[in-house]
C-alpha cells in the first residue's frame, strides 16, 4: 500500500468516523443516555455464597421484586458465588426479606451473604475523578508528545483519542453495558494503546523529515503510514484475539469489560492510521496559512 492516499482520502476517513458516532450519540439519546451503573449512581452490592451451582434466573426470580434492572453475574473459582448490583439502596426490611429467600432457595447461613451500600455522593464523587482522569491523562499525553516531537503533533493525537474514547461511549449507549469503574479502565487502557500506535507513526514522520528533504507534507505522511502500516495492524490483530477471546469465555462481567476493549482496539487502529496523519497536515497547513497572512 505505498502510494496508498491516506491523507488525500481524509473526507471520507473522517465522513466514517462521524457516521458512526453520529449513530451511535443518537440511539444514546433514544435509550435515555447512558446506563451509569451503582458505582456512579449509588445503590446495594450483594454478594453471597451459594455453595453450589445456581442458574442467574433463579437470583432473578429474588431479585424482581426489589429491581428488575439489577444485574447479577457469577463470582468464584467454582462459580458458586453471586454478586447482585441494584440501583437502589435497600432498607432493612428488603435486606432481611432477600436474606430470607436465599436462606430458604439455598440453604445458606447469615455469614454467607453481605449487603454493602453505596451512597449518592460517593457516586458523584466517582463520576468528577473519573473525569478527570480522562483530562489529566489527555493533557499528560498532549505534553509528553508536544515535548518529544511538537505541539501540532500533540494536538493531533489527543483529537484522535477523543474521537476513541466518543466512540466507546457510543458503545456504551447502545448496548446499554454499566458504566461503573470498569468503563475507566478501558477507557485509559484504550487511550494508552491508541497513542502507542499514533506514537509509531508520528516517529516514521519525524525520521522521514530529517532523512528526506525534498517531499512534500502530503506524500510524507502517507508512506509514512504505509511503512508502519504492517506493525499497526499486526500489534492491533494479537491484541484483538485475545480480547476476543476473553469475550468469548468470560463471565458476564469480563464481557461487559471486553466488549469496549474491542470496539476501542478497532477504533484506535482506525484513528492512528487514518485520522491522526491527516489531522496533523490539517493543523500545519492552517499554521503556514495564518503565517502566510
Amino acid at each position: 500500500m505505498k502510494n496508498f492516499k491516506f491523507v488525500e482520502n481524509k473526507k471520507i476517513w473522517f465522513s466514517i468516523s462521524i457516521i458512526i458516532i453520529a449513530i451511535g450519540l443518537i440511539f444514546t439519546f433514544i435509550n435515555g443516555g447512558l446506563n451509569f451503573g451503582i458505582d456512579f449512581t449509588g445503590g446495594t452490592t450483594i454478594q453471597a455464597k451459594i455453595g453450589r451451582t445456581f442458574e442467574v434466573s433463579e437470583i432473578r426470580a429474588i431479585m424482581d421484586k426489589y429491581d428488575k434492572e439489577a444485574t447479577v453475574t457469577y463470582a468464584g473459582e467454582a462459580r458458586d458465588e453471586v454478586v447482585i448490583r441494584t440501583k437502589l439502596a435497600l432498607d432493612d426490611a428488603s435486606r432481611k426479606e432477600i436474606l430470607d429467600a436465599f436462606i430458604e432457595k439455598y440453604g445458606i447461613t447469615t455469614g454467607n451473604i453481605n449487603f454493602e451500600t453505596i451512597g449518592p455522593a460517593i457516586g458523584n464523587e466517582l463520576k468528577k475523578q473519573a473525569l478527570w482522569a480522562l483530562v489529566l491523562a489527555n493533557i499528560g499525553i498532549l505534553i509528553y508528545i508536544s515535548f518529544r516531537f511538537e505541539w501540532k503533533f500533540g494536538l493531533a493525537a489527543v483529537i484522535a483519542l477523543i474521537h476513541d474514547v466518543i466512540m466507546m461511549i457510543a458503545l456504551y449507549g447502545v448496548t446499554r453495558i454499566p458504566v461503573n469503574s470498569s468503563f475507566i479502565a478501558a477507557i485509559l487502557t484504550i487511550v494508552g494503546y491508541s497513542i502507542n500506535n499514533t506514537i509509531v507513526i508520528f516517529d516514521r514522520v519525524r525520521e522521514n523529515l530529517k532523512n528526506v528533504k525534498k517531499i512534500d507534507d502530503v506524500q510524507l505522511v502517507n508512506e509514512s503510514i504505509s511503512q508502519t502500516l504492517s506493525r499497526s495492524i499486526n500489534t492491533s490483530l494479537t491484541t484483538l484475539l485475545t480480547v476476543l477471546a476473553l469475550y468469548i469465555l468470560g463471565v458476564p462481567a469480563i464481557k461487559d469489560f471486553a466488549l469496549p476493549l474491542i470496539a476501542g482496539i478497532i477504533a484506535g487502529t482506525y484513528s492512528s492510521i487514518f485520522i491522526s496523519g491527516p489531522l496533523w497536515i490539517i493543523l500545519k497547513g492552517k499554521l503556514k496559512t495564518r503565517t502566510a497572512h
